[in-house]
């Protein structure tokens, strides 16, 4: 059986990639066909892909070009991938795999550091070199009787006029990014896809603006919990959608108007930091409560060296070195040897203390999780027991990592 993957150019190729990566997904809602040609019309030439058989569409996979924030501040280019879907009567197929390392290759030579994507079937992408870096916590916060005990300025967030709300969100995000490792950028196509995916929502959805000293520099995005008889339900609930803040007064001040909407018993916000400090804002912790965590971004590196020379390790002017070795079974070129410290990342000819793939380099590399949890693991070859603490310290990052942004 021989499959085809070959770049989609044309609008009426891509236009049935989308259709059928939404066929595969089977829940996604109904996707108009002016909504369709809108999204396809803002992708980008060359980064959506389809595979073939005897001229058949059987699979399609689809990146989008950006950055992504790694610890130290730096960022560095970022392939966001999307719409990975293979038609169901040719699941299981090798079709999945023909797709993603082509397009893996693909992003590498073209300047691709890192790429990301979030993940249906979590079995799946670590065979291709995907491991998770960041998690997302679902956090409730019981509304009545709940109070700030920091001070804060709810008058300072006005609701946003409507047909206004998306280029004040674009506005925010584009001038006060979050800071955050693991934070990603978001170029029209997301704004697009965002927009058209909120006609979807069975509630109205609202966006509230903080001001700050030069404009707005924060916002939320918000909806009403699906209901039966919202008037008469005891459990009035709103769903945080999006959340962005450029300082804590900022976040504050946007939590003090979401608590001053006093319909409402929960507020619930569906992906938020895991070390998100939600309870300690309240004079009572808990009435704010982690519900479930989840993984978030699943990263793949297609540039080790690039990647690991990008962000920062440990505090400036700390002691302590190690030597990695990096396998990369799939991307000629990726894998190598590297001497960390917190002055860099360098390539090294001495022996390596520590052997692991480049999948669980991925999970490590934000700091989100810990390099003891990965050698308990097993997925951590250790030659040098002490420096597995080394590496903990030089890979440490503080707030946790975290995305914050759905595609």
């Amino acid at each position: 059986m021989s499959i085809e993957v070959r770049a989609l150019h044309t609008a009426e190729e891509r236009l049935a990639a989308l259709r059928l990566f939404r066929s595969a997904m089977v829940g996604l809602p109904a996707l108009s066909d002016d909504d369709a040609m809108r999204l396809v019309a803002t992708g980008e030439p060359g980064r959506a892909y389809g595979a073939f058989h005897e001229g058949l569409l059987i699979g399609t996979t689809e990146s989008y070009a950006g950055t992504l924030t790694v610890p130290g501040g730096a960022r560095v280019p970022h392939a966001a991938v999307t719409h990975v879907g293979v038609k169901p009567s040719w699941s299981r197929r090798g079709v999945a795999k023909a797709l993603l390392e082509r397009q893996l290759r693909e992003a590498r030579a073209g300047g691709d550091v890192l790429a990301s994507l979030r993940a249906s079937t979590g079995g799946l992408y670590g065979r291709f070199g995907y491991g998770v870096a960041t998690f997302s916590a679902t956090t409730e916060i019981d509304t009545r009787q709940a109070r700030l005990r920091v001070r804060a300025q709810p008058d300072a967030v006005e609701l946003v006029p409507p047909g206004a709300e998306w280029d004040t969100m674009q506005h925010v995000y584009r001038r006060h990014p979050p800071s955050r490792a693991g934070a990603i950028s978001r170029p029209d196509y997301w704004w697009t896809h965002a927009e058209l995916r909120q006609r979807g929502s069975a509630t109205p959805v609202y966006v509230a603006a903080h001001a700050g000293m030069d404009g707005p520099d924060g916002y939320v995005r918000y909806r009403a919990g699906e209901s039966d008889g919202w008037f008469s339900d005891r459990q009035r609930t709103l769903i945080v959608e999006d959340f962005v803040a450029e300082s804590a007064q900022t976040s504050a001040d946007l939590l003090g108007y979401l608590l001053s909407l006093d319909i409402a018993q929960r507020i619930v916000f569906p992906a938020a930091p895991v070390d998100e400090p939600l309870g300690w804002l309240l004079e009572n912790c808990r009435d704010a409560s982690v519900c479930a965590t989840s993984d978030e971004t699943w990263l793949r590196i297609l540039d080790t060296r690039a990647a690991l020379q990008a962000r920062r390790y440990g505090r400036a002017g700390g002691e302590g070195a190690a030597v990695i070795e990096v396998v990369d079974p799939l991307l000629d070129g990726n894998r190598g040897r590297f001497r960390i410290s917190a002055h860099g990342a360098e390539p090294a000819s001495e022996p390596a203390q520590a052997l692991l793939g480049v999948d669980t380099l991925a999970a490590l590399f934000l700091g989100g999780v810990r390099w003891w949890q990965m050698v308990r693991a097993g997925r951590v070859e250790v030659r040098d027991a002490h420096v597995i603490d080394v590496l903990d310290a030089l890979f440490a990052c503080e707030p946790a990592p975290f995305c914050g942004t759905r595609f």
